[in-house]
């Protein structure tokens, strides 16, 4: 799975908008959008914020496992 499908997966399932995200992220709703969409790569801080907003791992965000790792 490729990193940015996870990042719209995750977001879909927390019944979030882009903007919604743009917004913690504290960047524009089409930065974001150039992210989700694999045009632009994202930052690492970017990932660790929302990987502490969704309370998931950052491997799993990454698509490197399946199954979602809480944070603990």
């Amino acid at each position: 799975m490729y990193i940015y499908q996870r990042l719209k997966d995750v977001r879909e399932d927390a019944d979030k908008k882009q903007e919604d995200i743009a917004l913690i992220l504290n960047i524009t709703r089409q930065q974001y959008q150039l992210y989700e969409s694999g045009k632009r790569e994202m930052p690492m801080h970017h990932f660790v914020t929302l990987a502490k907003h969704y309370n998931v791992s950052l491997d799993y965000l990454a698509g490197l496992i399946d199954k979602p790792k809480k944070l603990k």
